[in-house]
């Protein structure tokens, strides 16, 4: 009896269990699992060397578990991903291709044109959600419009049915054929890569099996405590992140777990587990978050989702971006953040906020240069997560940090490391400077930078600007940013094509491009599982609408009455849209050398003016509160999550 011959093509979903595309084809004849690795089209996000160190270990992984059930995992390293599909199902005579669905904006548009191209050719494909608890496209409000703030999106989520799923994996693979392809060949990993990355093996362990076992430890011993290990730079959060980006954790399995604890908390009254688990629900919620803003705002790792940066003058200082990289900014705790992600590709959440907020607005550095550095070096690196802690970071997304909020890493360092052993730990040089002094070793005296073995300058470099100075700095560049704006508009039909709004008004009135989804193409092979693609509804006649508050249009301080200062960087600027940022890891070979990181250099556009970003600024809280704000506890209730 003749079988069917499905091809399960894996991506980010290296797990055998709660995998619904590997389900879907065990279901009804043979299956065919296939890796293809294509360099070329990873382009600017090619990943870096510890994400494809796990990457690595995740894929020898998943090939014993599928051999143990019957089909092994085929690898294939090519120059065209839609290529090596084709030469696949004409192999084996396959007649569908499944996969699970992914939601950055380079994935989005291959996989539509990948999609459409096999349907052309006859092949049934079929995709489904193996990576969020909801579909993009099923969480609207009552408008039908997508939510551009985490609280409405989240609550919308937490109020939606859930169906139950079942976890188990496939019993038995019946394999279609069998091509050799070893792991070493995909070149995930240099040889020059080998001597660091066997240290990454100490600490982590890739794999669906190991993954499961991270949940069950971290949920068991773990979750009680995250309210307060989320705040303590030297502790670890869930460690989930990796196993969540690869696929290895199924994130419903991870809800679903949690929410058991949840509901046994509950009944015991523990109030301290039950705040544990809501906070750590709204991060698996922010993870979400960062999908969905993905696919219904796709340009959003190009530009930012609101229009408040279009003229903010970045200074694109390739000595600062390097001292921040290596950790030299004379800032204790952001040096030692930066040194931890570069040894271990790994930094706490909220160090992750701590230096990312450091480079956008103390050294003025272009954001979309963060997040290309933390896309290079982190081992859970996550686009979608990136772009969403970038921009929260830089004031583009409605419910973000606010532009001109500057926190102070000495009271930042104070609040979260106050024995100082996190600095300790990765700035040696700072080993025997006292707790009172750590954070900002620059007050200390002679005699007590003497007693420590602290040469400012020398072993450990002075700040690398004065955080006074960088808040008039930040401020200075916010005017200067209001200025080109407002000489934008005047040169522009005299501003006929302005609505100025409130800022009480809601999101409808943002700058934010209208998406809709396009209708899927009329084929039989098409599944009601299928992926809806976004497009842009925008129209160049549509005026772009400006948010912006009372406070700024009628008591705007004005920009000279601030301080001058000779040193005052980045009052001119080349367009900010990055058109590459890193070259690749397998084109240079130097992955393992502190020098290997090229600076991202913009595209210029015909004329030589900016890219649009259709931005605008907000000013939403005085300078003189910022030091309070920095003491409190997050008392809006802004909290930001990189990871889980």
């Amino acid at each position: 009896m003749d079988r069917s011959k499905t091809i399960v093509w894996f991506r980010r979903d290296l797990r055998i269990e709660d995998n619904p595309a590997l389900a879907a084809a065990a279901r009804d004849g043979c299956v065919f699992p296939v890796f293809i690795w294509c360099p070329k089209e990873e382009g600017q996000f090619y990943p870096g060397r510890v994400s494809r160190w796990w990457l690595k270990q995740s894929l020898a992984h998943l090939g014993q578990s599928l051999k143990s059930l019957g089909a092994e995992l085929v690898l294939i390293k090519t120059h065209s991903t839609v290529a090596a599909l084709l030469d696949c199902i004409e192999t084996i005579g396959a007649t569908r291709v499944v996969f699970n669905h992914l939601y950055d904006p380079v994935s989005l548009v291959r996989d539509h044109n990948i999609k459409e191209k096999l349907v052309e050719l006859g092949i049934s494909v079929q995709s489904y959600n193996g990576d969020l608890l909801y579909e993009p496209w099923e969480i609207y409000d009552e408008r039908g419009h997508a939510f551009t703030t985490f609280e409405a999106y989240w609550d919308k989520c937490l109020h939606m049915q859930m169906e139950p799923v079942s976890h188990l994996p496939p019993w038995r693979l019946v394999p279609a054929a069998v091509m050799k392809c070893s792991v070493e060949e995909l070149g995930l990993e240099d040889e020059a890569e080998k001597s660091s990355n066997s240290l990454l093996g100490r600490g982590w362990s890739p794999g669906w099996s190991n993954a499961d076992k991270a949940l069950t430890e971290f949920v068991e011993q773990h979750l009680i405590d995250y309210v307060e290990s989320r705040l303590k730079v030297g502790t670890s959060t869930s460690l989930l992140s990796p196993y969540l980006h690869f696929g290895e954790l199924s994130v419903r399995k991870v809800f679903q777990f949690v929410q058991l604890k949840q509901l046994l908390w509950a009944k015991e009254e523990n109030l301290m587990g039950q705040k544990s688990v809501t906070l750590f629900l709204r991060s698996i919620g922010l993870r979400e978050y960062s999908r969905y803003l993905c696919f219904n705002f796709p340009f959003t790792h190009e530009r930012s989702l609101l229009s408040n940066l279009k003229y903010f003058p970045w200074d694109d200082n390739q000595v600062h971006f390097k001292a921040w990289r290596q950790g030299r900014t004379g800032y204790p705790l952001v040096d030692a953040g930066m040194r931890e992600l570069w040894a271990t590709g790994w930094i706490h959440n909220k160090i992750r906020v701590i230096v990312s907020s450091f480079a956008v607005k103390v050294l003025l550095l272009p954001w979309r240069w963060g997040m290309k550095y933390f896309w290079d070096t982190l081992l859970d690196a996550d686009l979608e997560s990136d772009i969403l802690g970038w921009q929260y970071i830089s004031g583009s997304l409605p419910d973000a940090h606010e532009l001109e909020r500057l926190d102070n890493p000495e009271i930042q360092g104070s609040k979260f490391d106050p024995e100082g052993e996190y600095v300790r730990r990765w700035l040696p040089e700072l080993a025997r400077m006292p707790a009172e002094w750590i954070h900002h070793p620059w007050d200390a005296s002679i005699a007590v930078l003497k007693a420590a073995g602290v040469e400012l300058g020398i072993n450990y470099p002075k700040p690398i600007i004065d955080i006074d100075l960088a808040r008039e700095r930040l401020m200075e560049a916010i005017f200067k940013m209001w200025e080109m704006e407002a000489a934008a508009r005047a040169s522009n039909t005299n501003g006929t094509n302005e609505v100025v709004v409130d800022n009480t008004d809601d999101t409808e009135n943002l700058a934010i491009p209208k998406v809709v989804l396009k209708d899927k193409v009329t084929c039989p092979t098409n599944s009601s599982n299928d992926q809806r693609v976004p497009t842009n509804q925008n129209s160049k006649n549509i005026p772009a609408y400006r948010k912006r508050s009372k406070y700024m249009e009628e008591e705007r301080p004005q920009p000279d009455k601030l301080h001058n200062d000779d040193n005052v960087v980045g009052t001119s600027r080349k367009d900010e849209d990055l058109c590459s940022t890193a070259e690749s890891s397998s084109a240079k070979k130097q992955a393992t050398s502190k020098c290997s990181f090229c600076v991202p250099q913009y595209c210029s556009s015909s004329e030589g003016k900016p890219l649009q970003e259709c931005e605008s600024s907000d000013l939403r809280q005085p300078l003189q509160a910022q030091i309070e704000m920095e003491q409190s506890s997050s008392k809006d209730g802004k909290q930001l999550h990189f990871i889980v």
